[in-house]
């Protein structure tokens, strides 16, 4: 009898900002039905979008500031504070923090970006927040993305050169599967220690954000064409949506139970 496919928990990450620096994690508590926490809860209109927060429904990446066309943001570093809603950046020759809870602590994020980065912007800058229920993810069902270190290695293999697994931009790094088979997941529920239940309902196609050196914004790699060349598509991790919450926790393991 073949014996159950069991994942660990290599790492946990988050993205507050959307395009903008990751968050390691030791823990996140994950809701049914909901996002994975405090991801993805603002976005950088680029000029404008046409998001209406009242009424909010998923646009293309493209309507905002993100990596795939906009890697200076990679020379970035953020963190957030969820207390005071404080995004406190660093970046070239300046550090400030902003509170992207008032007008005014958005405004200051946005003249920093006017100055930072003008050659990508197409119109004024606008920090957007996410309202309940919505986040600002790429895909219209990304709750929680999950990478498979095995096929980062893989992908490094491909190319000759390292892979920061960050490139992935996932919420959920993973160890225990052997390259690619995250992607023969897509149906299947995974458990965790706590309760919580995954279920992975999609395959990630993979842009060129992940050509840019998280650490250093260069766009060094072809990623995505490299996938297509030696896999026949671009495919690399997977989404899921959260059936039964629970907390997570580094070194946790995620069993296949169905």
């Amino acid at each position: 009898m073949a014996q159950p496919q069991t994942l660990h928990l290599s790492a946990l990450y988050r993205y507050p900002v959307k395009g903008l620096s990751p968050e390691p994690l030791d823990a996140a508590r994950l809701e049914t039905s909901g996002y994975f926490p405090g991801d993805r809860l603002y976005a950088i209109e680029n000029g404008p979008s046409g998001f209406n927060a009242v009424a909010p429904r998923h646009l293309p990446k493209i309507k905002y500031l993100m990596l795939m066309r906009d890697e200076a943001l990679a020379q970035l570093r953020t963190r957030y504070d969820d207390a005071t809603a404080t995004l406190h950046v660093a970046g070239g020759a300046e550090a400030f923090s902003a509170d992207l809870g008032t007008p005014e602590g958005r405004a200051r994020l946005e003249a920093f970006l006017r100055g930072f980065m003008p050659g990508s912007l197409r119109g004024e800058p606008r920090v957007l927040t996410a309202p309940e229920q919505y986040r600002f993810t790429d895909s219209r069902t990304g709750f929680v993305s999950l990478i498979n270190l095995a096929s980062v290695r893989a992908v490094e293999a491909m190319l000759g050169r390292p892979v920061d697994p960050l490139r992935f931009r996932g919420n959920l790094l993973v160890e225990g599967l052997e390259a690619w088979a995250e992607l023969d997941l897509v149906g299947a529920v995974l458990e965790g220690p706590d309760g919580l239940r995954l279920k992975v309902t999609k395959r990630t196609e993979r842009c060129a954000a992940t050509n840019v050196d998280p650490a250093t914004g260069a766009r060094d790699l072809e990623i995505p064409w490299t996938l297509d060349r030696h896999l026949g598509h671009r495919d690399c991790g997977v989404y899921a949506e959260v059936l039964a919450g629970g907390t997570l926790r580094v070194g946790d393991a995620l069993s296949r139970v169905a």
